[in-house]
């Protein structure tokens, strides 16, 4: 009887003694990180399951809903890789760019006009806190999160502030519709006007 073959083994992410950086995990083999979420908070991976088809059904409606009243020279993008120096690196659900048709594996923070995350129950503080500081901190000039565990679901619109922090712009109580077309509508004032 043949001896028993061992089965392959599963990737494992290496150590990093010193912390990741983003370079690190860009160059991650997509084979290995294919159906997940990677992403980089100063040297540390967080890795996320792939969105479900209930919130791919959301972000659709979402980019259908947005992408007619973008801004000239804007570009509307799901699921891009954002730089936020060499230990950071999110990956919003949709972002809007101020430089369109630029084809690059990772985007500078500054290239985003908008960031938006639609929450899920394994990441609703990291997209309520955490990456709401990141994005203010990176100087994300607007943060759109989308709740999505109401019917319909709610969107809270976030502007940056002074400093490095983000103030409720729209609240999550006005009708969700009306929060995108004033997230838009903000936009496109302050690429137009430099608000």
């Amino acid at each position: 009887m043949a001896a028993p073959t061992e089965p392959e083994s599963e990737f494992r992410m290496p150590l990093r003694p010193g912390g990741w950086t983003v370079d690190d995990v860009l160059a991650l083999p997509e084979d290995h990180t294919a159906g997940q979420r990677v992403e980089l908070m100063d040297g540390t991976l967080l890795v996320s399951p792939a969105p479900n088809s209930a919130h791919q059904r959301l972000l659709q409606k979402l980019q259908f809903a947005l992408a007619p009243g973008l801004p000239e020279a804007t570009e509307l993008l799901p699921g891009v890789n954002v730089r936020f120096g060499e230990n950071r690196l999110l990956v919003p659900d949709f972002v809007v760019l101020t430089c369109p048709a630029v084809d690059t594996v990772s985007y500078l923070a500054s290239d985003v006009l908008m960031a938006a995350e639609i929450e899920s129950p394994s990441t609703r503080v990291e997209d309520r806190i955490v990456k709401r500081a990141l994005y203010a901190e990176g100087r994300v000039p607007f943060y759109l999160l989308v709740d999505p565990s109401p019917s319909p679901a709610s969107a809270t619109l976030f502007a940056l502030g002074d400093g490095m922090s983000m103030r409720m712009l729209i609240e999550p109580e006005r009708d969700f519709a009306a929060t995108l077309r004033a997230g838009i509508t903000c936009a496109r004032a302050l690429l137009t006007d430099g608000v």
